[in-house]
């Protein structure tokens, strides 16, 4: 049985994490190694699985497929309706990692949206707190408000979440099998929170993407939602297909507290 941590161990855990807030996204991410949450890719899992129907999920095959997936943080957002109606548009699924707090609670009608038009609704946290700074307590109410925010609303519970800045370790991967969630990662980075050119994220995003990688954009930030149309229509010109997460994967099913990064 998992004890809670001792408050020396807890006020560690807030030092490292209070450290960390200056790291770049590379030593996030390598923050991964070592720690026994190492990533593992969609296209790994999904030439491992069985092909007993289970893990399929709408019409497209990505072992045969150039399968995408396009996912947004932090949100939803005053922005996101504009964005919501691009995607029916394009008739391009995404996965939307959503905040809790000063979002979910926000924006109800949006989060029903999304759920109805068949977008994946997922958990991003409560207040995009960084995980690996807090106790095995405060992660679980950082994962559990949001659960219980969204299943209130859409009347079920996500299957997957992201932790904020792509920091994970062994507590918050024993949360996250706890409370049923896939931890995915991305490839593919705009870094939109930095720019508010909607150009330059575009061009990012098209020198990153590759076949079976996971698109991180925010739809909170003001350059983000007018740079979508062109980074589908673009990606779509290559011959690309966009799934969601649980898609990307099938027929393999994502594991609760396994790590996801292409």
């Amino acid at each position: 049985m998992h004890t809670r941590p001792s408050t020396s161990h807890a006020r560690t855990k807030r030092r490292r994490a209070s450290a960390a807030l200056a790291v770049p996204l590379l030593a996030a991410l390598a923050f991964l190694s070592g720690c026994g949450t190492d990533p593992i890719s969609p296209s790994d899992v999904r030439a491992d699985a069985a092909d007993d129907g289970k893990g399929k999920f709408g019409t497209v095959d990505c072992r045969k497929a150039k399968c995408i997936a396009l996912t947004f943080d932090a949100g939803p957002g005053k922005d996101t309706p504009e964005l919501l109606d691009t995607l029916k548009e394009e008739k391009v699924p995404a996965t939307f990692f959503l905040l809790g707090k000063n979002h979910v609670k926000k924006y109800p009608d949006v989060v029903r949206r999304l759920a109805d038009e068949g977008h994946e609704v997922a958990n991003h946290t409560w207040t995009h707190g960084i995980l690996t700074g807090l106790t095995t307590d405060e992660i679980r109410a950082e994962l559990g408000r949001t659960q219980q925010a969204i299943k209130d609303i859409t009347g079920k519970e996500p299957t997957l979440m992201r932790p904020p800045q792509g920091r994970t370790d062994e507590d918050v991967t024993r949360v996250c099998k706890e409370l049923g969630l896939s931890q995915i990662l991305w490839s593919v980075t705009a870094k939109d929170y930095s720019t508010k050119d909607s150009a330059l994220i575009k061009k990012r995003v098209l020198e990153q993407a590759d076949r079976d990688g996971i698109i991180l954009l925010h739809d909170i930030y003001d350059g983000t939602v007018p740079a979508v149309p062109g980074i589908i229509k673009s990606l779509k010109a290559e011959g690309y297909t966009f799934v969601t997460v649980p898609q990307l994967m099938a027929p393999a099913t994502p594991e609760p507290g396994t790590v996801y990064r292409p």
